[in-house]
């Protein structure tokens, strides 16, 4: 079976390289779908989504709906085939996580719990093979009264650009010992074992998958020549100009939709009386671009 992401079929990557390279977005404005209720999308407002994770894996809905109302982002998700949860020890009984500073508890021992910034990443990096984080939705309920905007980058574009440097730094993010996350004391589980895995691996119906983080403490790299390369090549990548990184701020109502693409936050400062509030559902499947 053909598959562009197979290092071997140079023909199939070329047809996929130059069909992304021209559906690609030009501007963070073109991820931008108006909706009027994500809850319940109309025909053409769940085909404009869909159509624009077509092209670059995410899209962005800018809706009128502000509540508080975690159903938001869970009732958008199962439109598009979203279903299986990877509800986590620090998120609601519905599995969907409240993404906001918290002052005590366990949480604030985290950075997605602070207003810190956080680096590059997909999420659930640490997830074991049989739990890979395939969809997400985050969800603004209230934005921050300056910073938290994301970088988002498209993880089959980032693919695209390193195999076009060169193929070798695609090899050696496969390799199945590529990127180590370290063991670790888990509140819950108890230790929770290394867990070993590639940056770029195939789904079972070929679909390209990336697991990756630039934190540097909680992260073992093959020490290997070509595993550290390929590891430099796509910092490098990350820290670029190039126009394929998008800057988005999510206001209230806003949400990214996406296929766990590469994304980042940056530093923030509250309003003491409306702190930002981000909901963040994450499934373990991928998204249904058809009805």
């Amino acid at each position: 079976m053909n598959n562009p992401f197979d290092l071997n079929d140079s023909t199939s990557y070329l047809r996929w390289r130059e069909q992304k390279l021209a559906a690609a977005p030009a501007s963070a404005d073109e991820l931008i779908v108006e909706v009027r209720d994500p809850r319940a999308l109309k025909p053409n407002e769940r085909s404009a989504l869909a159509a624009c994770i077509r092209r670059c894996n995410m899209a962005i809905y800018a809706g009128t709906i502000q509540a508080e109302d975690t159903d938001i982002p869970r009732l958008l998700g199962a439109q598009f085939g979203l279903k299986q949860l990877d509800a986590n020890w620090l998120s609601g009984e519905d599995g969907v996580s409240e993404i906001r500073v918290f002052d005590g508890g366990t949480r604030k021992f985290y950075i997605p719990y602070t207003d810190r910034p956080i680096k590059w990443h997909t999420d659930g990096y640490y997830n074991p093979p049989q739990r890979q984080i395939r969809g997400m939705v985050l969800h603004c309920v209230r934005n921050a009264a300056d910073g938290g905007e994301n970088r988002l980058m498209d993880h089959e574009m980032a693919y695209l650009l390193l195999r076009d440097e060169d193929p070798q730094h695609i090899k050696a993010l496969m390799q199945a010992d590529a990127m180590t996350i370290p063991e670790r004391l888990d509140e819950t589980d108890g230790v929770r074992p290394a867990q070993c895995g590639p940056v770029f691996s195939l789904d079972i119906s070929g679909n390209l998958h990336m697991r990756y983080t630039a934190r540097t403490r909680s992260i073992e790299w093959k020490q290997d020549a070509a595993t550290l390369a390929a590891v430099s090549a796509l910092e490098r990548l990350l820290a670029s100009g190039t126009p394929y990184i998008f800057q988005s701020s999510l206001e209230p109502g806003m949400g990214l939709l996406c296929n766990n693409v590469l994304h980042d936050r940056a530093a923030f400062n509250d309003n003491p009386t409306s702190p930002r509030l981000m909901y963040r559902a994450r499934y373990l499947d991928k998204i249904a671009e058809s009805a």
